[in-house]
Parts: C-alpha cells; sequence; structure tokens
C-alpha cells in the first residue's frame, strides 16, 4: 500500500486503529479517541505533523491490484494489425531464402516492439498518475483551515468534515454528526442508508453494521454533514480486510443464455463461444477496446491491410503469378508500403502527452474519450459561483424593513470580522440607488457594533437567523482568522460575527442548542434548523434560502419600528422583492432569513419531523446581500469562447438580477441592452420555473436558448442540455453537487469542480478543473482542439508517404527487366526506413506540436467526421500523388534521361555493373522520397499557411521559418536526424548494395535537388489555392458583421428587431421605403 508497506492484516482486530487503541474507536468517546490519535479537535493537526504521520503510516490506499502492467503492455505490442503484416512479411522472406529482408524486417519489429513499449508504458504510468489525481478528495482541517486533500494522503488523527455526497475518506470517529445517513452496502450489504449517532458508545464486540459512531471508508453519504476524526486508513480499515471481494476481476467470456429451468442447448454454447473468440479477435485487432479515435484507426489499419494485400496480389497479378524470388520481394515491398507501422504509438504519445499537458492547465483528464469530444464543444453551461466569480463572498448590505440598511466598508481578509466599518442608513436599499462599486462604499453613519445593537431587537433577531441557520465556522486562531464551509454561509458568519453573534459563542455561552437541521436542498432552495434556548425553554425555527421561497413561507413581519410583527400582505411582497431588485441590481447575491417559535412537541429524531410544517408560517426578518466578484480572467475567457465559436450559458442558482449583472460583467449577455426588445431580454435571462413551464416543442421553437438562466434546479440542467442536443450542439456542463451528477452524465462533456465538487459529481464528470475556474475550460477546450489537429497533421503525413509509395510502386511495375520481370523503384529496406526513421520520429514531433495561432479562431471541429475531414481525404491524395510522380520522375531520369534504359536482369536481388544504373536510379528515388517526407512534416505544422510565414503577425519575412521549425525541436531533431542518417545507408559499403539494394550517388543530387524543389513548390501551390478557396467560402458565408459582440447575439438581435416589426407595422414599410 502506497509508498510503504503495510503491516499484515492478520492481526489487525476489527474497529482498531492503525495503531491499537486502548479499546476500538467505536467503544470510546470521541474526545477519548481524539486524545489517544493526538489529534486537535478545534484546528486539526499541522501540516508538518500530517506529513510525519503520512511517512509513519502510508499512504491512505486500498492494495488494489498490480496497476501498469509490463507483460499485458507487451502483448499488446505484438497483439495488432500493423505487427500483423510485418510478421507475415518476415515469414514469406525467410519464406524463400531473403535472408536480409527477412532479418530487416524482424529488426524493424523488435525495434517497434521495443519503442511501442517504452512509449506507451510511460503513457500508462502518466495516465496511471492522472487517475489518482481525480481520485476522491476530503475535506481535512489542518492548521485551522479546511483544506481539499487527496483522500490517499488522509492519515490517522486527521479532523474531517463530510457532507451530501462525499465519499468517506477513511475509518472515522464521528465528533459531530447532523441528519447524517451514509450508504454501507458496499461494506454491510444493507440496502438501506444508515443514521449516525456521533455521541453513542458501544461494545468493542459490536459489528460493523451496528457501529453508529462510526463512518466507515468508501461508504457514500446521502444525507446530512459530519465531523470525525480519522484512526484508520488504507488496509487497516474495514473495507480494507475485505479488499480481496472487491478486487474480484469480471469475468473475460460471454455467458451462455440459459432456459428457465438452468438448461441450455448446444447451439446455446456455440452461440457463447462465438461471441467469445468474436471479442478476442476484436480486442486483438483493436476494433472494440480504446476511444473511438484508437478504434477507428484500428479499423484504419484492418482496412490498410486488407489494401496491402490486394497491392501484393496486383504485382504478382502483373508478373503472371510467377513464383520467381523478385517477385515475391517485390509484392512484399508493395505490401509493407501501405502499412502506417508507427500509427498507434505516435496516437498514444500524443494522446498521454495532451493529458499531462492538461494537468499544468488544471485540467484532470478521467476519460480518454473526452480528449476528442473537447475540441468539438459547442456550448458551455456554466455554474456562477466559485466558476465564473471568485467564490470569495463578503456580506455588504443587510436590509431589516423596520430599520433599514446596514453596510460593510472595505475588508482585506474577508474571514476577519473586525475590518471594514459598518454603517447604517434607515433608507431601504431601493431608495439607497445602484452602486457600481463595492469595495470600500458606505451607506449612513459609521457607528461601533454595540451602538447599533443597542435596544435593537429586530437586529437582534436577524442575527440569530443568520448566525444559527448556519454551518460555517468562523475562529481566531494563533495565525489569524480562519473560516471553513460553504464560502456564501462562511461569509454571512463573518457578517454576525462583527455583532459579536458568531455561531460557536452563541452555541457555547448563551445555552443555544441545536435539536435538528435540514439542509439545503436544491429543489426547496432553503435550509432550516431547530434550535432549543435552554435559558427560556423555548423552541425555535431559523432559516435563510432564496427570497421567493422564503417569503412564500412567511406569514408575518415586523414593518415598523416598535410594532409587533403584522400579517404579511401583498404590498409587503412587493416592498421585499423590489429591494431585493435594487440588491441583485449591484451584482449581489441575495437570501432572505427568516424564523418562528416552534409549538410543536421535539421529535426522536431529525426524520419524524415534517419539513413542509417545520418551514411555514414563518417571521420575516430581512434581506443580505453577499458580493462574490468576477474572475479576472473570466471576461477574457468568455470572449475567447465567443471568438472560438462556442456560446456559453449561466446557470446558476441565484436571483435572476444578480446573475444577469455578472453575466453582463463577464460578457455572456450582450451589454447593449437597448439594442434588444423586451420581450426578447426576457428571453435571454429566465428563471428556472419559466423555462421549466415551457415544452420541448415550445424550447425548441425559441429562437436561441437562453443565455442566463436563474433559480436553476437539477431538473433544469439536464432539460437545457437535452434543448442543445436537439439543436444538434454539443454540450460541456459543469456541476459541483450530488444532484448534478444526471445532467453531468447527460452532457458530452460533464466538468466537475475539484475544490467544491462532490465525489458522486466528479465521478459522472469526464474531466476535473483543479482549480473551479472557467479559465480553465477554455485551456482544456484548447488543448483538445490542438491535440485534433495533431492527430490529422501525423495521420496526413503517414498515409501520404503509404500513398506515395504505394503509388511509386504499382506504376513501376511497368518498369520490366530483359526476362519481363518487374524492377522495383524501392526495395523493400528502403520502404521500412521511410516508415520507421523518416515517418515514426517526425511524426511524434508532430504530435506534440504546439497550438496554430488561429486555432481559437475557428468554429468547433465535428466529431461526425472526425480527422477525416474532406479537407484530409484530399491532402491526402494530393500530397501522395505529388510525391509519387516526383519520385517516379526522378527514377526515369535517372534511367532514361542520363542512363542507357537497361533494366539489367535480376537488379531486384543483386548487385552487378549491368545493375548499376539501376542501383543509382533507386538511390536517387530513395533519397527523394525521403526528403519529401521529412519536408512534409514541417509542411504539416500548419495545413493552410505557407512553410514560409506561419506567423502571419511577424515582421521576419525572410526568415520567420527558421524561427518556426526551431520551436519545436522535437521535430527539428527528428528532421535533421532523417537528413544525416541517409548517408551511411548511401556510402557503406555492403550496405548499400546488399541491404538496401542501391549504389552511393555523385551527380544526381543535383537531381534531388530539383525535386526537393519543385516537391516546395507543388504544396505551396496546393496550400495557396487552398487559402484563396477558403476564404472565399468565409466570405460567402460571414458577410459583414460590425464587431464580435452582433456576431455572437446576432440571434437575439434579430429576433429584437422582428419583434420591433411586428408591434409597428408602418416602421417596417419607412425601412423598405428607405431601402
Amino acid at each position: 500500500m502506497g509508498n510503504k508497506k503495510e503491516d499484515s492484516n492478520e492481526s489487525h482486530v476489527s474497529g482498531q486503529a492503525n495503531k491499537p487503541l486502548s479499546l476500538p474507536a467505536h467503544a470510546l468517546p470521541y474526545r477519548a479517541v481524539a486524545e489517544e490519535l493526538g489529534a486537535n479537535v478545534q484546528d486539526g493537526l499541522a501540516a508538518a505533523d500530517a506529513n510525519s504521520r503520512l511517512e509513519e503510516y502510508g499512504r491512505n490506499e486500498l492494495d488494489d491490484g498490480p496497476g501498469v502492467q509490463p507483460a499485458k503492455i507487451l502483448v499488446r505490442q505484438i497483439a495488432n494489425a500493423m505487427m500483423l503484416v510485418l510478421i507475415m512479411a518476415m515469414a514469406v522472406s525467410f519464406g524463400i531464402s531473403s535472408y536480409i529482408e527477412g532479418g530487416v524486417i524482424a529488426a524493424v519489429i523488435i525495434l517497434n516492439i521495443v519503442v511501442g513499449f517504452f512509449q506507451e508504458f510511460n503513457a500508462e504510468k502518466t495516465m496511471d498518475s492522472l487517475r489518482s489525481l481525480s481520485s476522491p478528495t476530503a475535506v481535512a482541517i489542518r492548521s485551522g483551515n479546511a483544506e481539499v486533500v487527496p483522500t490517499a494522503e488522509i492519515v490517522p488523527g486527521d479532523m474531517v468534515e463530510l457532507k451530501t455526497g462525499d465519499t468517506v475518506p477513511a475509518d472515522i470517529r464521528l465528533l459531530e454528526a447532523v441528519n447524517f445517513e451514509t450508504d454501507e452496502a458496499l461494506l454491510t450489504g444493507e440496502s438501506l442508508p444508515v443514521q449516525k449517532d456521533a455521541e453513542a458508545t458501544f461494545d468493542p464486540d459490536t459489528g460493523p453494521g451496528d457501529r453508529l459512531n462510526v463512518a466507515f471508508s468508501s461508504s457514500t453519504i446521502t444525507k446530512g454533514r459530519a465531523r470525525g476524526i480519522v484512526f484508520a486508513t488504507g488496509m487497516k480499515t474495514e473495507i480494507g480486510s475485505i479488499a480481496a471481494a472487491l478486487r474480484a476481476t469480471g469475468r473475460n467470456y460471454r455467458p451462455v443464455k440459459r432456459k428457465p429451468d438452468g438448461s441450455a442447448g448446444a447451439h446455446r454454447y456455440a452461440e457463447a463461444w462465438g461471441l467469445t473468440a468474436g471479442d478476442f479477435i476484436g480486442h486483438f485487432l483493436g476494433v472494440n477496446v480504446g476511444t473511438p479515435l484508437q478504434r477507428k484507426l484500428s479499423k484504419l489499419a484492418i482496412l490498410l491491410f486488407g489494401i496491402a494485400v490486394v497491392c501484393a496480389i496486383i504485382v504478382l497479378a502483373a508478373n503472371d503469378f510467377s513464383n520467381n524470388r523478385e517477385v515475391i520481394i517485390y509484392a512484399v515491398a508493395t505490401g509493407l508500403s501501405m502499412i502506417p507501422a508507427c500509427l498507434v504509438v505516435v496516437l498514444t504519445i500524443t494522446m498521454a502527452a495532451g493529458t499531462k499537458r492538461m494537468v499544468q492547465r488544471h485540467v484532470i483528464v478521467r476519460k480518454l474519450d473526452s480528449l476528442e469530444a473537447l475540441g468539438a464543444v459547442t456550448d458551455i453551461c456554466s455554474d456562477k459561483t466559485g466558476t465564473l466569480t471568485q467564490g470569495k463572498m463578503v456580506a455588504k448590505r443587510a436590509w431589516i424593513p423596520s430599520k433599514g440598511t446596514y453596510s460593510v466598508g472595505t475588508s482585506v481578509n474577508p474571514f476577519d470580522p473586525t475590518q471594514g466599518d459598518l454603517s447604517h442608513s434607515d433608507a431601504p436599499p431601493v431608495a439607497l440607488g445602484v452602486r457600481s462599486e463595492h469595495d470600500g462604499d458606505q451607506e449612513g453613519d459609521v457607528m461601533p457594533y454595540e451602538e447599533l445593537l443597542k435596544d435593537n431587537l429586530p437586529l437582534q433577531d436577524y442575527l440569530n437567523a443568520a448566525s444559527l441557520a448556519n454551518l460555517a465556522n468562523v475562529h481566531e486562531s494563533a495565525d489569524g482568522w480562519k473560516g471553513r464551509g460553504d464560502p456564501t454561509e462562511v461569509a454571512i458568519q463573518v457578517f454576525v460575527s462583527r455583532f459579536n453573534c458568531n455561531r460557536q459563542r452563541l452555541t457555547e455561552e448563551e445555552s443555544w442548542g441545536q435539536v435538528t437541521e435540514f439542509p439545503f436542498d436544491s429543489d426547496v432552495k432553503k435550509m432550516s434548523v431547530i434550535f432549543e434556548n435552554k435559558s427560556t425553554g423555548k423552541t425555535w425555527v431559523f432559516t435563510k434560502g432564496a427570497v421567493e421561497r422564503i417569503i412564500d413561507s412567511c406569514k408575518s413581519v415586523t414593518w415598523e419600528l416598535g410594532s409587533e410583527p403584522t400579517h404579511m400582505n401583498t404590498e409587503h411582497r412587493d416592498q421585499i422583492l423590489q429591494n431585493m431588485e435594487a440588491l441583485a441590481a449591484q451584482g449581489l447575491r441575495v437570501l432572505a432569513l427568516a424564523s418562528k417559535i416552534y409549538q410543536g412537541e421535539k421529535a426522536a429524531s431529525g426524520d419524524e419531523y415534517d419539513r413542509n410544517v417545520i418551514e411555514s408560517d414563518l417571521t420575516f426578518h430581512g434581506l443580505i446581500g453577499l458580493y462574490d466578484p468576477p474572475r479576472v480572467e473570466s471576461a477574457g475567457a468568455v470572449k475567447q469562447c465567443h471568438q472560438a465559436g462556442v456560446s456559453v450559458h449561466m446557470l446558476t442558482g441565484d436571483h435572476p438580477g444578480t446573475a444577469k449583472a455578472i453575466a453582463a460583467q463577464v460578457g455572456i449577455v450582450p451589454r447593449n441592452a437597448q439594442a434588444i426588445s423586451k420581450d426578447v431580454a426576457d428571453s435571454i435571462v429566465m428563471t428556472a420555473s419559466s423555462f421549466d413551464k415551457l415544452s420541448d416543442d415550445d424550447i425548441d421553437r425559441l429562437p436561441a436558448l437562453p443565455l442566463v438562466i436563474a433559480r436553476c434546479s437539477p431538473n433544469t440542467k439536464v432539460r437545457m442540455v437535452d434543448a442543445l442536443h436537439r439543436r444538434g450542439a454539443f454540450a460541456a456542463m459543469t456541476g459541483d453537487g450530488v444532484n448534478d451528477s444526471p445532467s453531468l452524465k447527460r452532457a458530452d462533456v460533464g466538468i466537475a469542480m475539484g475544490q467544491a465538487g462532490s465525489d458522486v459529481a466528479k465521478d459522472a464528470s469526464d474531466i476535473v478543473l483543479t482549480d473551479d475556474n472557467f479559465a480553465s475550460i477554455l485551456n482544456a477546450i484548447e488543448e483538445g482542439r490542438r491535440m485534433f489537429d495533431n492527430i490529422q497533421k501525423f495521420v496526413l503525413h503517414l498515409l501520404s508517404e503509404n500513398i506515395a509509395q504505394a503509388c511509386t510502386l504499382l506504376i513501376g511495375l511497368a518498369f520490366k527487366d530483359s526476362t519481363g520481370l518487374s524492377v522495383f523503384p524501392l526495395a523493400p529496406v528502403e520502404i521500412l526506413w521511410v516508415i520507421m526513421i523518416t515517418s515514426g520520429m517526425p511524426d511524434m514531433g508532430l504530435g506534440v506540436e504546439r497550438a496554430a495561432p488561429d486555432i481559437m479562431s475557428r468554429p468547433p471541429q465535428s466529431l461526425k467526421t472526425g480527422i477525416f475531414t474532406m479537407e484530409i481525404m484530399i491532402d491526402i491524395l494530393v500530397y501522395g500523388f505529388w510525391m509519387a510522380a516526383l519520385c517516379l520522375s526522378a527514377f526515369a531520369i535517372v534511367l532514361f534521361g542520363f542512363g542507357d534504359g537497361d533494366l539489367g536482369q535480376g537488379c531486384n536481388d543483386s548487385y552487378s555493373d549491368r545493375c548499376d544504373t539501376v542501383f543509382r536510379a533507386r538511390a536517387t528515388t530513395f533519397v527523394c522520397l525521403t526528403w519529401f517526407a521529412l519536408f512534409l512534416a514541417w509542411e504539416m505544422v500548419n495545413m493552410r499557411r505557407s512553410f514560409f510565414r506561419m506567423q502571419p503577425g511577424s515582421k521576419k519575412y525572410f526568415t520567420q521559418w527558421m524561427y518556426d521549425v526551431w520551436e519545436n525541436q522535437f521535430l527539428f531533431w527528428a528532421v535533421i536526424a532523417g537528413f544525416v542518417t541517409i548517408f551511411p545507408t548511401l556510402y557503406i559499403p555492403v550496405i548499400n548494395h546488399v541491404v538496401f539494394k542501391h549504389e552511393g550517388i555523385s551527380w544526381e543530387w543535383g537531381i534531388v535537388f530539383v525535386e526537393a524543389m519543385l516537391f516546395f513548390a507543388g504544396v505551396e501551390a496546393w496550400k495557396w489555392a487552398k487559402r484563396i478557396y477558403f476564404r472565399r467560402q468565409a466570405r460567402k458565408g460571414l458577410g459583414k458583421v460590425p464587431d464580435l459582440e452582433s456576431k455572437v447575439f446576432e440571434n437575439y438581435m434579430v429576433q429584437g428587431f422582428e419583434s420591433s416589426e411586428a408591434a409597428d407595422p408602418e416602421k417596417k414599410v419607412d425601412v423598405d421605403n428607405s431601402s
């Protein structure tokens, strides 16, 4: 386990810690467990202490298998269609006693296996490390701060906070449990969740299923929240003792279909074995494993294998199916020419390098399929809080109807309640107007909190509700103020702490004791607590939540100072909503607070209370406005998304006014709202209730889907994804809560938050953002497009060479010697050299090529066409035929232009004076093809721009290409190596005549240089023609767009124009007449 070998579990007692306690943890009070473990129940472990315990106890991991398995990787290198062709070619070569060719092919096979093994081994290790990065995390209290820690780094003595949707990271003795239930089916087989009780203790012999004060590792939290001390990790946990059962591997054969009585006919056994054999062959050939792109390329390999066989048959047919050794070697060479042997290896390396690069840009890829999907994303549905905004809430305004507005001044540390002045104004927010700046604005007179609280019962009631209907913890430690919990609740807790009404003080010093809690629910959009005031004996309900939901639950309000609560009427509700709108217009997130005295009987457990009854007939206390500023980079990231053809939608639980204000600040909605009619503006920003009332047909009839949906529920997110899919869009959806998992699974790319996200959301996602930042989604899309581009580049490069080689050899069948046998322009070893040396290494370089300058200015890619777009397929043919034409012309010029045209006899087999011209022509053709392959790799860095002008903005008109080729040093040195290694093959005796079957050249270099210039001229001319074509296509489709905002919001502008025409028909007539 981990980096330290665990002691044997044989002596481990169930319920004990890694280092045994005086009694099992469930048999001890939690304070005794904390004391024996040396834990701090207030501030948790110090960082240094946690590190030393990690060294002592090892990583919190189960011994779950061998991890990266070299043997399986080695088998995969041998068992694929590409290698099958090489093995068959080797067998044929040895079979006809062509030992040189057979030996070289064997060397190529070994080299391919070795290189492929080490590259895939490194790729597997990379993916294994990424899997550990995306593994579940836990919130541990370290040095007073709530830190998101990988589960593997949790140690005995850690204090951990648990909430709904989390996976319990280790065996934990609970300190506090509020409506806390866990699903322990994995451990006990019990299908129903188990409610926990932190205060209870049990007999040491109590079984795991009855230890209600312990949360077990790997169980899932289905309800409530808790806090506890870790006492067992890794293989010392209860789940660790049955880890062997969890590691049971799935069967790799198809089951036999049986009748109800258990019998099965012989045909069912044959069917099962047939399907199993089909699965094995599909796995062997790679057509039913891996990502969609890997499966597609495996099918391509099978297709090329078939083409190779056809090519070999054509060669044999052209030579009357002679069994002559030279004819068979020619057929082998032609077959080999169609095999891109390094394709799978290069793809594996490219994808592994891409995932590694994404980690550096705060993105963890959980599913390789998403790498291909990212480049095709057309719409992003993003949350607001913490993703588009900083997630650092600060309470700026509090409004109490009978008292007025309280404001908070500038505060450098959002957790420090002693920073920032408090001020008061009798005026409500609606009378104070909209402020554009939130930091430092003051309303009314600055006063100390003691003066504000003096004889102020409405403020005291408001503060009690704000403090107690709150799960956050704000406290002062040795190194300053600390806050842990949900950012919204922390901000409210800081606000009440400014008045010395901190929850901790109220519960410890003023005799408030919690009875039960109803956690926040995304459907009801409220949370409530029941507290007993032990000094008065009264029981209170305190509630906070969305303003509309709270006022619907209220029946009274204190509207005038000094008066008793009066019945809340429609006028009161309207004024509350107006003040909410005024706060929301400032970009503040607005919540409402309410309470009541509970008159019912005290229940034995939280489940026995009826939440609907508890949260009804409340007394309204006021509003609180929280400011969460947009991230600095959000506006730029949204703009880049728009430039890349990606629409951004904000789906948030906030009020529409708040959502619209933030959306306008980051550019999701148009700032030029005057250009849009009111009805269209209403369709840009919708509430979930309005959206959910629409049928699917109604939604489909909308000219464009809303850009902002406020008060969003989980079901709304699912409907939004479905609506995007019906419009042919490719959607990415962000989420962090348990209820977000359906929409994450439904989206084409599910994006979970690494810091604020629950483990359930992460499990449902495709990628995880380690910094919860919207800009990181843009990074992921850019990386996805870059990888897609690079895969296209090296596939185009490889297949163009295959076309060139195959065409050269097939057309070369016309060159027949005096015995009537075809003389090949390229020898088998030359072909293998081009495939392995001048293709393999440069293609790896293309796989790590940087992103093109215009990569985020293009529309999203289409996964329907994949990498084989019409442009790519035409390019493959054009470049392949052009290279073949040049190679054949080089062969013909040397042989017929400057030579005597004598094709000799036996020139496919050995060198003789009569074959000298043929060997020189073959060498010239080989050098030309090698150079073309190397130059084409550089040309493929940008598939449309000129090699000499890849950076359009550069002022280095004649030297920019030098900087471009040096930019990708892997590709640069791969090309240089390809140039250098030509010379030993040409001029070293024996190697040239016997192995490569060519002769060193002299004056023929002039032909090579001319052919190279013609190659460049042809490729550059083709690129120039493509640029002209695509520019014209762009002009036709684009028209005149004045600016980016008009382009992005064009649908809404058009809709607004049509609406205005419908409202004023005469206006349309005037427009028509004026034109």
